[in-house]
């Protein structure tokens, strides 16, 4: 049995689409979740399992899994056969599993210390900045591909855009990248997912 606690217009929206993309959408029961919001509003609900009672949190046969790259690696592993992946073994399955550490390790960091306009030299030594992301993902965009696998689009591309879903200004100023991003934006699972985000927030006022 695998739930997936989800709650609208958060981090774990990216889940849904990717769950729809992995072709698993009869496979993984989505539950709602109220969450406690920037803003004040929300609640933590007792029945996530998530540590920090925050969102995403798949629960298989009682184990728990959070973190989104987490999840995606779970999810690939133990449904090798899914679409959007690259599974262990696959030529690609390298870039897959080094795309989804980045963005952990090194994309959110950097984009929330520049939200929040903190700078210092150990921020940009450890992680470097909006710069350098932005001439990584230029630098792989340049050989013409779609997606940021050379052999078409994954769950990575879904992580990777999902900041920019909400801070559309924080967006690499590049056409490669303003390409691929307004690629993976107009995916009808990213479509689907956000109009259901919309009916699913009224749902938890």
């Amino acid at each position: 049995m695998l739930t997936l606690f989800h709650s609208p217009m958060s981090r774990s929206t990216t889940m849904v689409s990717a769950i729809d993309e992995m072709g698993l959408t009869a496979e993984i029961d989505i539950r709602l979740t109220p969450i406690r919001r920037a803003d004040g509003s929300g609640g933590q609900d007792p029945d996530n399992p998530h540590p920090d009672g925050k969102v995403p949190a798949l629960v298989h046969d009682g184990a728990v899994i959070t973190e989104r790259p987490a999840i995606l690696i779970y999810l690939s592993e133990l449904f090798p056969q899914a679409a959007a992946i690259r599974p262990v073994g696959h030529p690609q399955r390298g870039p897959f599993l080094t795309w989804l550490a980045y963005y952990a390790g090194v994309v959110e960091p950097v984009l929330v210390a520049d939200a929040a306009g903190l700078t210092h030299p150990y921020l940009s030594h450890t992680f470097r900045g909006p710069k350098e992301l932005a001439h990584r993902m230029a630098n792989t965009l340049s050989d013409g591909r779609e997606y940021l696998l050379p052999d078409g689009f994954s769950t990575v591309d879904l992580l990777m855009a999902s900041p920019f879903l909400w801070m559309r200004d924080a967006l690499p100023d590049d056409p490669k990248v303003v390409a691929w991003f307004d690629r993976v934006a107009a995916r009808p699972s990213v479509i689907t997912a956000a109009q259901r985000d919309q009916e699913d927030i009224a749902s938890l006022a």
